[in-house]
């Protein structure tokens, strides 16, 4: 029962000894707060900002980060689907998904931002561009390993090719799609931060990008913590949808 207790607290256990160690270390080696601030110091700065300014940044990032997010699924599955069942097709569009994962987007994002104007609209196109890819794949991944003698018994049966798509196929893709998706939703952060950064007028990571600009290190630790807490919110609700709706497509452990 003790054993059980202490293998659940060990992530908690583990954290709270990191910051001791942390603000321990900061004291005693007097390292200045623009440097390196002490979890203390990040916690009264984090105080010092209104609650309607973290709200505002807050939502301001969440929405990007949804909407690019959203729209890679929206894409990217359907896509993936078209790939798996399509050779010339695969041939065709694959090597342009790698060309486009392999540029960075750092420096895209300047041009993205000048073509498209202000506002939602470069920063949800920059975003879908960081979580597309890993969706993408991943379907195409897990459709493709759908056993060959499941598709030929469907064929012989007189299914067509969506049905089989849909009862077969896509059912074996489970797995590896909310694999994905756990990923890409953290990713869909980055993307709307790394967005921030170049052009907003609100959200997290405009948010860092003034208070280090005027060396208020603390605040921008502190708003880095809302965007962990952020990131691993997301991606425990994805885990939270297939638990609840797709709860066979879990491995025995996680059941």
């Amino acid at each position: 029962m003790l054993l059980s207790a202490l293998d659940r607290a060990a992530p908690l256990l583990a954290a709270l000894v990191l910051l001791v160690i942390w603000e321990v270390a900061c004291r005693l080696l007097t390292v200045p707060s623009y440097l390196l601030p002490t979890p203390s110091a990040i916690v009264q700065s984090a105080f010092q900002v209104p609650l309607s300014s973290w709200l505002d940044h807050t939502w301001a990032t969440l929405r990007v980060s949804l909407q690019g997010y959203a729209l890679a699924v929206l894409i990217g599955i359907p896509l993936a689907v078209a790939l798996a069942n399509s050779r010339l097709l695969s041939r065709a569009l694959y090597p342009q998904l790698v060309i486009i994962q392999s540029t960075p987007i750092v420096a895209v994002a300047p041009i993205i931002v000048v073509v498209l104007g202000a506002g939602d609209a470069p920063r949800v196109v920059i975003t879908f561009l960081i979580t597309f890819f890993p969706i993408v794949v991943s379907t195409v991944t897990g459709l493709l390993a759908t056993p060959p003698a499941m598709m030929e018994l469907s064929r012989s049966l007189g299914a067509g090719r969506l049905r089989a798509v849909r009862d077969i196929q896509l059912p074996f893709a489970v797995p590896y799609i909310f694999s994905a998706l756990r990923i890409s939703v953290t990713l869909a952060i980055i993307g709307a931060v790394v967005a921030e950064f170049v052009a907003a007028e609100n959200g997290l990571g405009f948010f860092i990008a003034f208070s280090t600009s005027f060396f208020k290190v603390p605040q921008a630790f502190a708003a880095l913590v809302v965007l962990v807490s952020l990131s691993l919110a997301l991606f425990q609700l994805v885990a939270l949808t297939q638990r609840l709706l797709f709860p066979w497509s879990l491995p025995k452990t996680e059941q």
